[in-house]
């Protein structure tokens, strides 16, 4: 069965009528915004199953089943989830056009699988184990109880191997689970679980399953969050908490609140305000910005109004920028977040905050001028230092030219004067140096010097070349690659480019790209990869372990350098060192290890000691 491109099925669930649906084989009421039933899988006489249509979910407070309208398909009717995706679409007069871009299921299928019962295993420790009684208490103490915070679907990882032991009786592998980040390798090799007293949120993909997990320490230790690692599934640079659910709001809103942490969203879209979304406990990532652009021009940024709270905010707003979202910072009372101040006054409460939000450039110059930063000579020079990276970062040009008009006002510089200053002094990451207009392969007497010639760089440009050529290398790069991983000149601002495309098929380059990146995308374009799928997937795979492990590998060879010019005590705890990453290499990345990490170190050792 061919593969269903993303954006159809995205068309697919959100054209599908879930109470309809549902409403055929279960007697459902209206209750408030939601409708109740009896529930179909325990077989409950009382009214405890809801279809949030508003949400296109269903959930039982008793069983805890829960899903989306394939996944009714799927556990009500046996179905696989291509052909639920087929059934709905039929039902919705949609037709799914035939695509050859990949045969057969998708091979990360078990990793989706194990998380979802992991994730099942997790939830009914919440509501049911003795253990998690402090956890329970914990919400409480927050003021969320168990019953309204049902359909967020969190749960609770008990200490020891409780878990260990379940997954071992459901019959699921823990290599499988190694794999899917649930269970952690030490260093002595033995497996434990990644999550150990922690009250955990899950974390969806845009199709709403369950790819990782977000925990929250509940006694004393560090670190107090933890999330899933990278996995196959799980990429935390690409994933924002609650955008599955919350994007149809976005959509329809046009407009995405960006809050700091789990807590801000539940309580957010507990009091009715669904359009909230949070990166994963670091700073907005490109990745994620590009993301945002797909479902909404305008974002309101609503974090912490303290010193720390507006260094975020405004990375967060530049990154936005970047990518063409007009950005707006609402700015909280002293000593309160939106968990906070929605707990004590409600939705109400935040209706005056976000509908005064301002513009970022406004809010910068509010902050600034507050702080008499434009009243001389020096610390003006110092306000246009960190008022210009906005400026720079601003793609869209209407509000660039806004945003120098403005500056320009405010700091009695000329417009002229402020243009110049941006032009010649551009972002680094937008930066494509000479070298990336040189072609990547040339005839030549002696050794080539660009860095597309290294090993690593041709492996970002096959990478980058299978992403151009069908929108399943983009949707693959987008969930399994970061963009630190491409270092060659020109390869990382081509690779975010091309994870914001939206189009099927072949990418075209968008007309607003620079001269320097369109002659890199048509080198790239014309770069030789496999042509059958076999070959692209072998090539994809071990291109992204080769970038995953390359910082790694480079670690090692530092290490190998510092031992040459150590001596004593520090050399022999550096062995040591450099015996335990060796052991963790070689389980982690063997292949890479073995033609990679070998040649790093030899080339090392033939270096002579630093002078002393």
């Amino acid at each position: 069965m061919s593969m269903i491109p993303d954006e159809v099925i995205e068309q697919v669930r959100d054209s599908a009528d879930l109470l309809a649906v549902i409403g055929e084989s279960v007697e459902l009421k209206r209750s408030g915004s939601d409708w109740r039933g009896p529930c179909p899988f325990h077989g409950g006489q009382h009214r405890n199953f809801a279809v949030i249509p508003k949400k296109g979910r269903y959930y039982c407070f008793v069983c805890k089943e829960s899903g989306d309208v394939f996944s009714w398909y799927m556990k009500r009717l046996g179905m696989d989830y291509p052909t639920a995706v087929r059934e709905v679409a039929r039902k919705t007069g949609i037709v799914i056009p035939e695509s050859s871009a990949r045969q057969g299921p998708d091979p990360r299928e078990p990793l989706f699988q194990a998380v979802a019962v992991a994730h099942d295993w997790f939830a009914r420790q919440l509501t049911e184990s003795a253990e998690a009684e402090d956890a329970r208490r914990y919400l409480v103490g927050r003021g969320l109880d168990l019953e309204t915070l049902g359909p967020q679907e969190l749960g609770y990882a008990p200490r020891g191997a409780a878990f260990q032991t379940a997954m071992t009786q459901l019959g699921l592998d823990p290599k499988l689970l190694l794999e899917a980040g649930l269970l952690a390798q030490r260093e002595d090799g033995t497996i434990i679980p990644r999550f150990r007293g922690r009250l955990l949120f899950p974390i969806h993909d845009l199709r709403g399953r369950v790819v990782g997990f977000g925990g929250r320490l509940l006694g004393p230790g560090e670190p107090k969050y933890l999330n899933s690692p990278e996995s196959p599934v799980f990429h935390k640079g690409g994933t924002l908490y609650n955008l599955h659910a919350a994007k149809n709001t976005i959509r329809k809103e046009g407009v995405v609140i960006i809050v700091e942490g789990y807590f801000d969203v539940l309580r957010l879209v507990l009091a009715g305000v669904e359009q909230v979304v949070a990166p994963l406990g670091t700073a907005l990532t490109a990745e994620q910005a590009a993301i945002l652009k797909r479902f909404a021009p305008q974002a309101i940024l609503l974090l912490d109004s303290d010193t720390a709270g507006l260094k975020a905010t405004f990375r967060a707003a530049d990154e936005l920028l970047r990518h063409e979202v007009r950005v707006r910072v609402a700015t909280m009372p002293p000593g309160e977040d939106p968990d906070t101040l929605v707990q004590k006054g409600g939705a109400e409460a935040l209706e005056p905050i976000l509908r005064d939000a301002v513009d970022v450039m406004e809010r910068k110059i509010q902050i600034l001028d507050r702080r008499g930063w434009f009243t001389g000579i020096e610390h003006r020079r110092e306000a246009l230092d960190r008022l210009l990276p906005t400026i720079r970062a601003t793609k869209d040009p209407i509000q660039r030219e806004l945003y120098l008009s403005l500056v320009s006002e405010r700091s009695g510089v000329g417009k002229p004067v402020l243009e110049h200053e941006v032009a010649t002094h551009p972002e680094p990451a937008a930066r494509v140096p000479e070298s990336a207009n040189r072609p990547i392969a040339q005839s030549s007497g002696r050794r080539p010097a660009e860095p597309a010639r290294r090993a690593g760089a041709r492996t970002e440009v096959q990478l980058l070349r299978l992403m151009i050529q069908t929108e399943e290398w983009r949707h693959r790069a987008h969930e399994e690659l970061q963009p630190e991983w491409f270092e060659s000149p020109g390869h990382r601002p081509l690779f975010e480019i091309l994870l914001g495309l939206t189009e099927a098929g072949v990418a075209v380059p968008p007309e607003e790209l620079s001269e320097p990146l369109r002659a890199l995308w048509q080198r790239v374009a014309a770069t030789d990869v496999p042509l059958d799928l076999t070959g692209q997937a072998n090539l994809f795979a071990a291109g992204a372990r080769k970038l995953e492990a390359r910082p790694a590998l480079r670690a090692w060879r530092q290490l190998n350098e510092r031992i040459q010019a150590a001596e004593g005590a520090e050399k022999s705890a550096l062995l040591a060192e450099k015996d335990r990453q060796t052991r963790a290499l070689q389980q982690k990345y063997p292949e890479e290890f073995r033609t990679q990490g070998y040649q790093l170190g030899r080339r090392a050792a033939r270096r002579p000691a630093p002078p002393g």
